[in-house]
């Protein structure tokens, strides 16, 4: 069974930086797309960005594009999300997310599995 595990959220101001990162387990990914979504309170889970586990391809949400990086660490099954230019408006529960297959996966219905979540608080 697939799990994942996301840590490093925490309270920034406005303008720094922060990195979270996804513990993965239970799986090879190679096969897999890796992805980190959003969820602001009363608001849907908006996907953030996504990689694929073998090649490293990556494509971004349009309202974190330039600010974020994502990375994976394949010795370490790690996932990584760069959080730069932070904003008021980045403030929600981020969650890691993996599906097995290769696409354009952006909608949260296309991940098959998903860690508990960690806050990111950005005060302005």
């Amino acid at each position: 069974q697939v799990q994942l595990v996301e840590s490093g959220g925490g309270l920034v101001q406005a303008g720094g930086s922060l990195k979270l990162s996804c513990a993965a387990s239970g799986r090879t990914f190679s096969s897999y797309t890796m992805g980190w979504f959003r969820q602001a309170p009363g608001k849907d889970r908006e996907f953030v960005a996504r990689i694929t586990w073998s090649s490293g391809l990556t494509y971004y949400g349009d309202s974190v594009k330039g600010r974020f990086l994502i990375s994976r660490d394949k010795a370490k099954n790690m996932v990584y999300l760069q959080m730069n230019s932070l904003t008021p408006e980045d403030t929600a529960v981020y969650y890691c997310a993996a599906r097995d297959g290769w696409g354009s996966y952006a909608g949260r219905y296309e991940y098959q599995y998903w860690g508990q979540g960690t806050q990111v608080t950005v005060s302005s």
